[in-house]
C-alpha cells in the first residue's frame, strides 16, 4: 500500500504557507503517537517531553480515556447548555469532589477558565464585598501566562504577549512574583481577587519561595479578597498532588483548571468553587456554546476517575525525583540553574552555549521533543506515564547535547 502522506519538508512548507504564523514549531510533523511517543510522517519516533503543555498528562490515547471517548461518540456529541444531557452530573459532581468545592462551571480552554475567573471575582466583588460599581481590581504577579484573550494580555508582563494588542481592559494591579509584601501592599477596598499560578509554568517553571502561597492564602482571607489559583498547567498530577497548591496546604477559594482536563482528547476547561462565590452567577450572565458538552464531559469524568486512584500523583512524585537528580547533575556542565517540581522542571543553559531553541533543535535530531521559552531556557514536561528508561534516556540526549 502507497502511502501518499506528505513527507516533512512538505508538510513544514504548506503549514508556512497556510497558516498565520502565531508559533514557530519544531520542523517536525507528528502522525501518530501512543503513550510518551511520537512518530512523525517519515516514521521517526520521539520522546514526548512536552506533553502539549501538560495538556497530556495521561499520554497520548490513554486506553480508558480513548474508550470513554468512542463510547460517547457512539451516542451523543453536544446540546448546548439549553438542555442537560446525561454525562453533565456526574462529571461536574466528581471534579467538584475532587476540588473539595461545591459548584463547577465547565467550559473549554483555559483562557476561558480565567475569563470566567476574573468574571465571577468582579461580580463577587461587587454584588457580595460591596466595592463600587465599575472599581473591581485584582492583583496579578509579573511573570504570569494565563491566556492570550484581549483582557489577559492586558495584564502580561511578556512583549510579545503583550505588546500591539491595545487598548486594555484595567483594573489590573502587576506586583514581583514571590514578593509577598508587595502584594499585600497592592490591596485595597476595591480588590476582589489574586490572581496567581502556584507554579509559573511559561515564565520557566518557576517555584514561588517556601512559604509565600500560604501567606498570599492568609492575606486574601485577612483583607477579603478571593485567591484564584490558576492550576490550568500545575494541577492535575503534573507536580506529583492532585494541585500545585497542595504541596503547601493552601487552599484556593477557586480552581482553574483545563489542559489535562480533556485527556488529550478534546478541550475542556472548568472553574471550581464554593456557592457563595460561583452562585453569583445567574442564566444568560455567562457562557459557552461547546462548554460541558457530552463528550467534554465523557472523557473529563474518566480524567477525574484516573486522578482519584492516585496513581498518577504518584507516578509523578517517583519520577520526578529521578528527572530532578539526572538534570541537578548536569548542573555546571552545561545547566546554570533547574527549578520545577514533580515530572515538571525548567532548565536554564548557558547562553554562551545555545539558546533555548537551539537546544530543542538538537535535542529532536536526537529524538526528543521539548520546548523552549525565554532565552536559554527550556522546559521538560513528559507524561505522566513516561517509565524510569525513558526519563534516563531523555537525560542522556540532553548530556550529549550540552556536550556538544
Amino acid at each position: 500500500m502507497v502511502d501518499d502522506r506528505l513527507r516533512t519538508p512538505d508538510a513544514v512548507r504548506d503549514a508556512q504557507r497556510w497558516t498565520a504564523h502565531n508559533y514557530h514549531p519544531l520542523p517536525v510533523v507528528i502522525s501518530s503517537a501512543e503513550g510518551a511517543w511520537l512518530t512523525d510522517v517519515d516514521g521517526r519516533r520521539y520522546l514526548d517531553f512536552l506533553a502539549g503543555y501538560s495538556a497530556l498528562n495521561f499520554g497520548h490515547r490513554h486506553p480508558r480515556l480513548i474508550a470513554a471517548a468512542h463510547a460517547q461518540l457512539d451516542r451523543l456529541t453536544l446540546t448546548s447548555r439549553a438542555f442537560v444531557h446525561d454525562q453533565f452530573a456526574d462529571f461536574c459532581r466528581e471534579l467538584a469532589e475532587l476540588c473539595g468545592k461545591d459548584l463547577v462551571l465547565p467550559m473549554n480552554t483555559g483562557a476561558e477558565a480565567v475569563e470566567t475567573a476574573i468574571k465571577v471575582a468582579r461580580k463577587w466583588g461587587y454584588r457580595v464585598k460591596g466595592v463600587p460599581d465599575g472599581q473591581a481590581t485584582i492583583v496579578v504577579a509579573e511573570g504570569n501566562f494565563h491566556g492570550r484573550t484581549t483582557t489577559i494580555v492586558g495584564f502580561s508582563t511578556d512583549p510579545d504577549a503583550h505588546d500591539d494588542f491595545g487598548p486594555y481592559t484595567p483594573g489590573f494591579r502587576i506586583v514581583p512574583y514571590g514578593d509577598l509584601d508587595a502584594l499585600s501592599a497592592a490591596i485595597d477596598d476595591t480588590t476582589v481577587a489574586v490572581l496567581i499560578e502556584p507554579i509559573q509554568g511559561e515564565q520557566g517553571v518557576v517555584v514561588p519561595p517556601e512559604g509565600y502561597l500560604p501567606g498570599v492564602r492568609r492575606v486574601c482571607t485577612e483583607r477579603d479578597v478571593l485567591l484564584l489559583a490558576d492550576e490550568i498547567q500545575s494541577g492535575l498530577g503534573r507536580t506529583g498532588d492532585t494541585f500545585a497548591c497542595d504541596h503547601e496546604g493552601v487552599v484556593p477559594d477557586m480552581y482553574l483548571l483545563g489542559k489535562a482536563l480533556g485527556g488529550g482528547i478534546v478541550p475542556v476547561s472548568a472553574v471550581a468553587a464554593d456557592a457563595d462565590v460561583l452562585g453569583v452567577l445567574r442564566p444568560g450572565q455567562h457562557g459557552s456554546t461547546f462548554g460541558g458538552n457530552p463528550l467534554a464531559c465523557a472523557v473529563g469524568t474518566e480524567v477525574v476517575r484516573l486522578l482519584a486512584t492516585g496513581e498518577f500523583q504518584h507516578r509523578s512524585t517517583e519520577l520526578g525525583a529521578r528527572l530532578h537528580a539526572g538534570l541537578h547533575e548536569l548542573v555546571g556542565e552545561g545547566l546554570v540553574a533547574v527549578r520545577g517540581r514533580g515530572l515538571w522542571a525548567g532548565l536554564d543553559i548557558d547562553p554562551a552555549l545555545m539558546t533555548g531553541r537551539q537546544a530543542c533543535e538538537r535535542l529532536a535530531e536526537r529524538g526528543v521533543l521539548a520546548k523552549d521559552t525565554h532565552g536559554s531556557t527550556i522546559r521538560l514536561a513528559p507524561p505522566l506515564v513516561v517509565t524510569e528508561a525513558e526519563i534516563d534516556e531523555a537525560l542522556t540526549q540532553l548530556a550529549a547535547v550540552l556536550a556538544g
